[in-house]
């Protein structure tokens, strides 16, 4: 296995088609979103400050969602060259990426029909009931492992390893897996508040999954067909390119639609190749912007029960609006998270390179 071979069709190829795609898309697409009135509903309790966004371009995940799919379709095509062939055996069968991916859509048209709820009102009702998302995406989680342990040719241990030591096996590790699909991605999707603030992350967090597993002499693990990997510069390829018209002030959000299919792929790609914990560290804004909303809701909860008034964490969640509300300028608060996802990455590789994940 040539490593220049390895970087070219599962690294460079994909980033680079992801990222061009997606850039050539945008602007286009953005103006059909504007012209079609698929504009952001900004709610009336949001930061004060928000209230200038309303009307902006939203689903622009389909901006990225077809970067991936274009990133992807090229790493499968270099990769029948045989000029280019990495390993036959596991260039052969590509169910793997194919399953993400399709997980990926799936998820990706929850969001959009949250999105198009949320502009299109039905009877007062803004975007798609809480309960009946949560099923959705729990009943897509579990097919994808249905399929993981019951259709992969290639079989699945289920089991969950830190630093080499089993953690969970069995009918836990998929009660556990199914968790994790889910709450990574709604974790994904509760970052996506704030300009370039999700987008960002997400091309850090995935180039830093890509260097641990094809870099590291010992990161790619061989059970996992190597196609898979290629989703990985292609999400932060098209998440790159999309952050040029994201960028505060943006011009499009991803909306549901995109940061959905993100989190997905993300979080259905560590299940796979059983680097979960990798992807919690790597994405540890992430983790912390989805805990922040869950600890408020508790505790607001738990207190307003037995004191009969709900009391609150956070000025507002997720902790993001939290720093906006005590006086951070948006991009002030988009920077600062963004060197935290920096050092999460930091950490996330440095913990490869000792195999602690």
């Amino acid at each position: 296995m040539a490593p220049e071979t390895v970087l070219e069709v599962l690294v460079a190829l994909p980033f680079a088609t992801a990222f061009a795609v997606s850039a050539i898309l945008a602007p286009g697409l953005i103006e059909m979103l504007r012209r079609r009135g698929v504009g952001q509903v900004i709610s009336q309790d949001g930061p004060e400050s928000h209230r200038v966004k309303q009307g902006t371009p939203s689903m622009g995940g389909l901006i990225i969602i077809a970067g991936v799919l274009a990133g992807c379709l090229a790493a499968i095509l270099a990769s029948r060259n045989p000029k280019w062939v990495i390993d036959v055996d596991k260039l052969t069968r590509r169910s793997d990426l194919a399953a993400v991916l399709y997980l990926m859509v799936g998820y990706a048209l929850i969001g959009m029909l949250d999105d198009y709820l949320t502009i299109r009102q039905i009877r007062g009702i803004r975007g798609l009931p809480s309960k009946p998302k949560a099923a959705l995406q729990a009943v897509l989680a579990a097919v994808f492992l249905a399929w993981l342990g019951l259709g992969r040719a290639e079989g699945f241990v289920p089991v969950l390893l830190v630093g080499g030591h089993q953690i969970l096996s069995g009918v836990w590790y998929w009660v556990f897996a199914g968790a994790y699909i889910v709450g990574m991605t709604n974790f994904v999707n509760i970052s996506d508040g704030l300009d370039g603030l999700a987008s960002g992350l997400a091309s850090m967090a995935a180039a830093a999954f890509i260097c641990c597993a094809i870099l590291l002499p010992w990161g790619v693990r061989s059970e996992c067909d190597l196609t898979l990997y290629s989703i990985l510069p292609a999400i932060a390829g098209a998440c790159m390119a999309f952050l040029w018209f994201n960028t505060h002030p943006a011009k499009v959000f991803m909306g549901d639609t995109g940061a959905l299919a993100i989190g997905a792929a993300l979080a259905s790609t560590a299940v796979v190749s059983h680097r979960e914990v990798l992807l919690a560290v790597i994405g540890l804004v992430f983790v912390f912007e989805g805990l922040s909303t869950a600890l408020q809701w508790a505790v607001f909860k738990f207190t307003r029960v037995f004191t009969g008034t709900g009391r609150r964490v956070f000025r507002k969640s997720p902790v993001h609006h939290h720093f906006e509300l005590s006086g951070w300028p948006e991009p002030m608060v988009v920077v600062r998270f963004w060197i935290l996802g920096v050092l999460a990455t930091a950490v996330g590789f440095a913990g490869a390179v000792w195999r602690v994940w």
